[in-house]
């Protein structure tokens, strides 16, 4: 009689997964700014940047993208040094250059040129072992959007709250 797979569970939830692992998110672009649009961009990295982003010593809490002579740099991104680097260990908070399409870049420098908006990192993943910054197009909230975005959101967790009670 054949023996069954006892890996196949967890082979199949690694598919539905699709190898995908979030690294870091930027938590205060997403409260600072209204994300009207986002795009996905490949990082160029050195060896030990990458393995520093598997370890999830990553932060994007000042990162920011600009079109620059027709490329797409990130700037802002703290990537912490490698610790069994030799000498050879990266600058943490150089920049770095953003894989993208020639169309959409020379769409996201259109779109930055106009008044108050911005491209931000929003955040950063491993998607089939490459590295992905998800970018957002955006536009700085007011203080009174923020406190509005705050009720609005403790609104709707209390919705769910006295859901969840009335189905008890």
């Amino acid at each position: 009689m054949p023996r069954k797979n006892r890996n196949r569970k967890k082979k199949a939830a690694a598919a539905t997964n699709g190898n995908n692992r979030q690294v870091a998110v930027n938590r205060k672009a997403l409260y600072d700014y209204e994300i009207l649009d986002r795009v996905e961009a490949g990082l160029v990295l050195t060896g030990t940047e990458i393995k520093s982003i598997r370890a999830g010593k990553v932060d994007l809490r000042d990162a920011y993208a600009r079109v620059q002579d027709g490329e797409l740099w990130l700037h802002g991104a703290h990537i912490a040094p490698y610790d069994s680097a030799s000498y050879m260990n990266h600058e943490p908070r150089r920049p770095r250059k953003l894989l993208v399409h020639r169309s959409e870049i020379n769409d996201l420098g259109s779109q930055t040129a106009e008044k108050g908006l911005t491209l931000t990192a929003l955040r950063l993943y491993l998607k089939n072992h490459h590295a992905k910054l998800e970018l957002g197009l955006a536009r700085g909230k007011r203080q009174y959007d923020k406190r509005r975005t705050i009720i609005e959101r403790e609104r709707e967790r209390a919705a769910r709250q006295a859901v969840k009670e009335w189905r008890i």
